[in-house]
């Protein structure tokens, strides 16, 4: 024998007219003719789901977790300029060479060195470009004894991070002249912030071409004013002038 739905009249709180609930307590029917399109919305005591409109006499039911699920992606799916999170470049040792944050993830230093030796330890020693680590997408590649890595968020499209990996390590191979390794960055650390500058901005992609950015950096070289160049520079310049004005 089956069971009989129990069911019980209650009446509508917005409109007075009486109703059916089942033993869930959602709205069934509305007991009557409807006169007019009516919309209600509530939740049952002790649901978890919300009532829909009532709309000619049927209400709909509308789980709640679905609602929450949907405002959740759509936030965290909505599109950013804001790509890039950080970008490093390490030693063969996992030491700091270079680091540009562009967001708190890792406020203090201390977290941020923490962080990068924990990023070299699963990376160095592995083939692939791509890494998950921490709630974060990580894309790196190596030359000689330099990592570079470029870091966005864990739903940040792989691709548009490679192409600032890619921009970047072409750029300094042309600034470097192809000698993409430790000692020569370090000689060259100026053209490598500016050419950092000229792809990102505050976690903005500026610019994908490693030409423009070359023609670029050598550019803002050439306009730097005497007083930001070095003590060295200066005396070189003057012992050439010196040299030049004997030998006449």
């Amino acid at each position: 024998m089956s069971s009989i739905p129990v069911v019980r009249q209650a009446v509508t709180p917005v409109t007075g007219q009486p109703h059916t609930l089942d033993r869930t307590g959602h709205v069934c029917r509305v007991s009557g003719p409807p006169q007019h399109s009516q919309q209600l919305w509530g939740r049952p005591a002790g649901s978890n789901e919300d009532v829909g409109p009532i709309r000619g006499g049927v209400a709909s039911v509308v789980p709640r977790r679905h609602q929450l699920r949907g405002k959740m992606e759509a936030l965290i799916l909505e599109p950013s300029l804001y790509t890039v999170k950080a970008i490093l470049i390490l030693d063969n040792d996992g030491d700091r060479l270079f680091a540009k944050y562009y967001d708190d993830t890792y406020p203090s230093v201390k977290e941020q060195k923490a962080f990068e030796k924990n990023i070299f330890n699963k990376t160095h020693r592995t083939d692939s470009e791509i890494a998950l680590l921490e709630g974060l997408t990580v894309v790196y590649k190596s030359s000689i004894d330099l990592y570079f890595y470029v870091i966005g968020s864990s739903y940040e499209n792989e691709l548009m991070l490679m192409t600032v990996l890619n921009c970047l390590f072409d750029s300094l191979s042309q600034m470097l002249r192809k000698n993409v390794e430790k000692r020569a960055l370090l000689e060259n650390m100026e053209g490598l912030f500016l050419a950092v500058d000229e792809i990102v901005d505050g976690g903005v992609i500026l610019e994908s071409d490693p030409q423009q950015v070359v023609h670029r950096v050598a550019l803002r070289g050439e306009d730097v004013p005497l007083t930001e160049q070095t003590v060295s520079q200066v005396l070189q310049s003057a012992k050439e002038q010196i040299k030049w004005s004997l030998l006449r």
